[in-house]
């Protein structure tokens, strides 16, 4: 697994959410490096509450793009306030939410259940682990060996969690899992898009539901099924997470992805069908061992193709007792440079789309506090619009605002209420 390294400046909030992305690295199996030379991936939670902070956040992000052989990751505050100024500077980094890091550090690994998951309440969102374990086999994934095949409880039982949570107070609901998309295949039923609108259409209450990570192959065959649900039922963020990782058949099969690019783009076209407005999240896995330069410009086409919203970039890095840590790996430089040209573009398919949002009006979910006075916000299509001056104002997580889109950063909006 990962070794990291993370590095914590600011505020009593800021250490928490340091200690929120240790406790979730670790639960994936990941641990602690001596220091950022050693690290797999470097974390940085920055603080900005005044100048000469800046001038330091910046100073230490160029002396770990330097330190760190692989993957640099900036969070906090900065990140979300300045996130450009550290890409201005030519700090090679993935600029993140801290609640995004996890899984990005995963590297394309399925997220990890706990054998004793259950359903969280935090604040007004609702964490729904609806089953543990996966179909598949990928040969760089060591959560597998953890989490073994699919274990799917029966609808009812998921449908009563989430009427819980909803009656506890939350008015969002994230549906996880190692791979949603699979949930009920181990009696040979898929259904989650039945799992979705019954709980859309048997819970009381105003509320919206986040679909988690679903592979390709999964959702492949129940898309057209899936598509119609959301496009049925409001309280389905028009939202889907579609990790494909290469745009290379070739490479997808040395990887055991179970799915080839067409069956991806079938999948996307599916819901292009269905839905009016939506956001296409997806991962891609740079440098894998036998990706050629052939293989990064396939991929570096599929993602102009699709133009997801929301993408994960990661730098392939060898898993222990994985198939995939045996093959000869290509050279750092390489990784790099071929992440680089990707979150290039990738930063600049997300800029356009928030870019394109200035002036709408939209109705958003008030989810959570945000830096200093502000709220996070997330409109129908799960895209996150910051309403600052929240608390002056009387608005707090829960709320259900209209807002007219004023401004943005690369990865989010900035909206007024109106």
């Amino acid at each position: 697994m990962a070794r990291y390294h993370i590095e914590t400046y600011g505020c009593t909030s800021n250490r928490g959410e340091s200690r929120q992305i240790e406790r979730a690295l670790r639960d994936g199996g990941h641990s602690p490096a001596s220091g950022p030379t050693d690290a797999d991936v470097a974390i940085l939670n920055t603080c900005t509450v005044v100048e000469k902070t800046e001038r330091n956040m910046l100073a230490r992000a160029q002396e770990l793009d330097d330190e760190t052989p692989a993957d640099l990751v900036i969070t906090g505050c900065m990140a979300l306030a300045q996130g450009e100024t550290f890409h201005e500077a030519g700090v090679d980094a993935e600029v993140l939410h801290w609640d995004e890091v996890p899984e990005h550090v995963r590297n394309g690994e399925c997220p990890t259940t706990t054998p004793d998951a259950e359903p969280i309440l935090d604040g007004v969102v609702g964490i729904l682990p609806i089953a543990r374990g996966c179909m598949s086999d990928c040969s760089y994934c060591i959560t597998k060996q953890a989490t073994g095949k699919i274990d799917s409880p029966p609808i009812q039982e998921n449908v009563d969690k989430a009427r819980a949570l909803v009656h506890a107070g939350a008015t969002e609901l994230r549906i996880t899992g190692q791979d949603t998309g699979v949930y009920g295949w181990d009696d040979g039923d898929r259904r989650l898009h039945r799992l979705l609108d019954r709980i859309c259409t048997e819970i009381d209450g105003e509320f919206r539901v986040r679909v988690g990570m679903a592979n390709p192959k999964g959702v492949h065959g129940i898309r057209e099924e899936l598509a119609a649900v959301f496009a049925e039922h409001d309280e389905l963020y028009n939202f889907l997470h579609v990790p494909v990782q290469s745009g290379s058949d070739d490479v997808l099969g040395d990887m055991r992805r179970q799915h080839q690019v067409s069956e991806f783009l079938e999948v996307v076209e599916a819901f292009d069908d269905a839905l009016g407005e939506w956001t296409l999240s997806t991962d891609f896995i740079c440098g894998f061992p036998t990706e050629t330069d052939a293989d990064h410009e396939q991929s570096m086409a599929l993602l102009r193709e699709v133009r997801p919203e929301k993408v994960n970039v990661t730098r392939f890095s060898k898993r222990p007792g994985t198939d995939a840590a045996d093959m000869k790996g290509l050279g750092g430089t390489v990784k790099k440079e071929r992440s680089k040209e990707m979150s290039e573009v990738k930063r600049d398919l997300v800029g356009n789309v928030y870019e394109e949002m200035v002036g709408e009006t939209q109705e958003v979910l008030v989810v959570e506090q945000g830096t200093a006075d502000s709220v996070k916000c997330r409109d129908g299509a799960y895209r996150q619009i910051i309403v600052q001056n929240a608390g002056e104002r009387g608005i707090e997580p829960g709320d259900w605002l209209t807002v007219e889109v004023t401004g943005h950063q690369t990865m989010y909006a900035f909206g007024e209420p109106v």
